[in-house]
């Protein structure tokens, strides 16, 4: 009986996980347009500057490094990270199709650009150099898979640079109560303990900071 609960409950978890990534794929679907000069995406595009610095920072002296960008978006990201590091090896991935293909048509021949999970990611173990992840995590049903893999497919010295959204502790438990309504398929505003957490559990150096009032950045090193 409590196996049987147990799959259950395994099933309604996959359900809602499914239903969370629909309407996430849905809402970006109807963005992809307008997300790069639009209110929608504003948020993702002041975090740009901070992702690129210290980009920069995890990559120097690596030459030719592969770089894996999770929730790609519309490509905007790999762009300016091709004109920092021009001789970068981009690779995106997101999941709704309409952000997928202005991606690649953003990107051309300079990037290939792939449509899937980030819970899944399609890639072997150490496939690349850095992994970033802007304005995403927080659409992830399953974090603590994410972080998983993310943490797979980066090479040993590698790291991770994420931006995410943030609010201080009373504004973001009201948010969170919020977030099983959104419309975007959003999961959770995660604190700096959480993060450190969640992605502590694989990367051995995790440091945190705060962007503004409404974002954080943080960078996570596989040793």
């Amino acid at each position: 009986m409590d196996e049987r609960k147990d799959r259950s409950a395994d099933r309604g978890g996959a359900s809602a996980s499914e239903q969370l990534k629909a309407r996430s794929r849905a809402a970006f679907n109807e963005q992809a347009a307008t997300y790069d000069e639009g209110m929608q995406g504003s948020h993702a595009r002041a975090l740009y500057p901070y992702i690129l610095e210290e980009a920069k920072r995890s990559l120097a002296g690596v030459c030719t490094p592969h770089v894996l960008d999770v929730g790609c978006g519309t490509g905007a990201l790999s762009e300016q990270l091709l004109a920092a590091l021009p001789d970068c090896r981009p690779t995106g991935i997101d999941l709704p199709p309409a952000m997928v293909e202005r991606a690649r048509i953003r990107l051309a021949a300079r990037a290939e650009v792939i449509e899937g999970d980030a819970e899944r990611l399609p890639f072997r173990d150490e496939s690349f150099d850095l992994v970033v992840c802007n304005d995403s995590f927080h659409h992830y049903p399953d974090p603590d898979r994410a972080a998983f893999q993310m943490w797979r497919v980066l090479r040993r010295g590698g790291a991770l640079v994420m931006g995410d959204a943030w609010q201080p502790a009373p504004a973001r438990s009201i948010m969170n109560a919020w977030m099983p309504f959104s419309y975007e398929g959003d999961v959770r505003i995660y604190s700096e303990a959480e993060l450190r957490s969640i992605l502590g559990t694989w990367f051995g150096r995790v440091s945190w900071r705060r962007i503004g009032t409404t974002a954080c950045l943080v960078v996570a090193h596989k040793e």
